[in-house]
């Protein structure tokens, strides 16, 4: 029996790292570790706004005009959205819900403040009023072409965009690793390698490509009221944590099992940015997505990191992006 999507949510969390009273709450949390100074844990590119979200939920709107909601997951912050929407959707828009690190952390309050996104993200699933069926996006990631709700879901099954990675290689990797700062260097793939030891291990697990996820709150209800452990342990490190596992794998790894998940690889789908590499790699990309590849998804990692004239380019074939099929 196809499932039936009465609704889709976007879950969008977001943070001002400029914003003068998240640096002083930050800087109160600070430990002799020094987690400021660590690019992995808690340094400044985590945390850092160069106005990315505007152009995040422009392309929502222009691109998969099928959303209910999108949820933005804030620490009491707003990135003030309405009027830069509003002049580009006149007719109207997806509705725009601020949620606050103290709606989904409910009960886990001395958790708070937290600074640290897998933690954040275990708990987006108690987002009040939350859809079943949702969609998890970073605020530096865009849509690129017009989609469709079977590119999330189709039937029973949830599309992953991902690719397979080998965990003894992970494991042997990560014991190699360097100890610097006291710690080896956090990675997204060892978050990933987490969970699959958490579902009993396996010779692989899925390599999430940086683009929309794909969710189910109910997973998340069901696997989390019989493990309640497995949420403190994501959650009681208020920066980033070796330990951590990520939570959107759980879900992919368990639907697998379950034969509810669909994996599709993202190559010619999803176009990734570093605008530090400098102007070539940037216009590289760009002529690649104009080339008619097919792309659905853009992520642009670290914009904070590159020279000022690279960073505009970048934001200005953004705004060309979401005004092209205007």
């Amino acid at each position: 029996m196809t499932e039936h999507i009465d609704a889709i949510d976007i879950v969008l969390p977001w943070v001002d790292g400029n914003d003068p009273t998240h640096k002083a709450k930050l800087k109160a949390y600070i430990t002799s570790d020094k987690e400021d100074t660590l690019p992995d844990v808690g340094g400044d590119a985590r945390f850092s706004d160069m106005g990315e979200i505007r152009h995040c939920v422009a392309s929502i709107n222009r691109y998969a005009p099928f959303i209910r909601t999108i949820h933005i997951v804030t620490d009491g912050q707003d990135p003030q959205l309405e009027e830069y929407i509003s002049s580009l959707f006149p007719q109207g828009y997806i509705p725009m819900n601020i949620v606050s690190h103290e709606d989904i952390f409910k009960g886990y309050e001395d958790f708070l403040p937290t600074f640290n996104s897998r933690a954040i993200e275990t708990m987006l699933w108690r987002i009040p009023g939350l859809s079943e069926h949702f969609i998890l996006m970073n605020d530096d990631f865009f849509i690129t072409s017009p989609l469709t709700p079977e590119d999330f879901f189709r039937g029973d099954s949830t599309v992953c965009y991902a690719t397979w990675y080998n965990s003894a290689m992970e494991r042997i990797l990560w014991s190699l690793k360097p100890i610097k700062n006291g710690h080896k260097k956090i990675s997204f793939k060892h978050s990933m390698a987490n969970a699959l030891d958490i579902l009993g291990g396996g010779s692989r697990f899925l390599y999430l490509s940086h683009t929309p996820r794909a969710l189910r709150k109910s997973f998340f209800e069901d696997f989390f009221s019989k493990r309640e452990d497995l949420i403190i342990r994501n959650i009681q490190h208020r920066f980033r944590h070796e330990e951590q596992f990520n939570s959107q794998e759980l879900f992919y790894i368990s639907e697998l099992r379950e034969g509810r998940c669909l994996v599709v690889s993202p190559e010619d789908k999803a176009i990734f940015l570093m605008p530090s590499k400098g102007r070539r790699h940037i216009e590289r990309k760009i002529k690649a997505y104009g080339d008619g590849k097919g792309y659905m998804f853009g992520c642009v990692n670290s914009l904070s990191e590159a020279a000022e004239a690279d960073r505009e380019r970048v934001l200005e074939w953004l705004k060309e992006l979401v005004n092209r099929n205007a």
